[in-house]
């Protein structure tokens, strides 16, 4: 197999449930089932893009493949190693790897530290380097990510949100991960910016030869730097596919939906019909029977309540859809 064909991530029926505790007791009486039965591989220097509703468990799954949110349940390996039988010294070593890009650089990122403290941190707990090269790295990631190197002794208050946002960018890159899972990084930015971090994003990929995991809400951002991207509903997934195809051919009603629901900046297709989903997405304590996406679906048959569909393969291009009519 070669290199880069080789899985970087592999994550085996993974289930992250949050118990409802109630009285004085503090009983369980139920679960939020954010992460309900998900299988995926992701190859080395590949982008697997995330998106769905907001709500559905996408930064939950991300959190529990780098094991900052435990999962209840399967099997995650990181090049080989599986995560669930490593001790908590074991495990923060590993995170060495792995780093995480955090959707909101205004709560992610202490006000109190100045930016030189903020990158060096994660170098200064895995004693990476000494104490008097500490500021001299910070510099270099952050002209490495297209900041001033005297940004150093700034205060986080002092920075715009895009600047916070290559910040968390370059502590996320101090250690040299091999696997990062970006957690709609670009929310908080305008347009140009946006633009400016993707391509950066794909810069460090194509140069380090690092691995995402790409969660974001924009379609039109995830389809230019992801490989392949997965759909996910209440928990699960719905679909998944090379990007192209999956853009180009979507075969879930929900998908559909969704890309049906993109912008598109041409006048000639004012008309271009939008797909509306009615209602708001069933709640992930108490999930519809079958198919959860069959309350709010316009297709749905009699099967689709009583039966739920296996994320299968309806092509030899690796596209995987859970539908009942494909």
């Amino acid at each position: 197999m070669a290199d880069k064909d080789r899985p970087l991530v592999i994550v085996e029926n993974l289930r992250t449930h949050f118990p409802i505790k109630t009285g004085v007791f503090k009983k369980t009486v139920a679960y939020v089932r954010a992460v309900d039965g998900i299988s995926l591989t992701i190859r080395k220097g590949e982008t697997l893009g995330l998106v769905g509703e907001t709500g559905c468990g996408k930064t939950t799954l991300g959190r529990s493949i780098l094991y900052l949110q435990k999962p209840s349940s399967g099997k995650v390996y990181f090049n080989g190693i599986d995560l669930s039988g490593l001790s908590q010294a074991k495990l923060r070593s590993k995170r060495q790897e792995m780093q995480m890009i955090f959707e909101n650089p205004y709560s992610s990122i202490d006000p109190g530290m100045k930016v030189r403290e903020i990158i060096a941190e994660p170098l200064q707990i895995h004693n990476l380097i000494n104490s008097d090269e500490l500021e001299d790295r910070a510099r270099e990631l952050l002209v490495l990510v297209g900041l001033d190197a005297d940004m150093v002794k700034r205060y986080p208050s002092e920075l715009s949100g895009g600047q916070r946002q290559r910040v968390e960018l370059a502590r996320a890159l101090a250690l040299q991960p091999n696997f990062i899972v970006c957690d709609n990084p670009l929310a908080h930015l305008d347009v140009s910016m946006q633009a400016q971090l993707i391509q950066m994003l794909i810069w460090l990929r194509n140069w380090r030869q690092i691995t995402y995991l790409f969660i974001a809400h924009d379609l039109v951002l995830v389809r230019r730097i992801s490989h392949r991207v997965a759909v996910m509903y209440l928990g699960q997934f719905v679909e998944m596919a090379e990007t192209d195809e999956l853009f180009d051919n979507p075969r879930h009603p929900y998908t559909q939906a969704l890309i049906s629901a993109i912008p598109v900046p041409d006048p000639a297709e004012h008309d271009r019909k939008v797909l509306l989903l009615p209602g708001e997405p069933p709640s992930p304590v108490n999930p519809p029977s079958g198919c959860r996406f069959h309350p709010r679906c316009n297709v749905a048959i009699k099967k689709c309540a009583q039966t739920v569909p296996d994320l299968r393969e309806i092509d030899h291009a690796g596209h995987k859809v859970a539908c009942h009519l494909v």
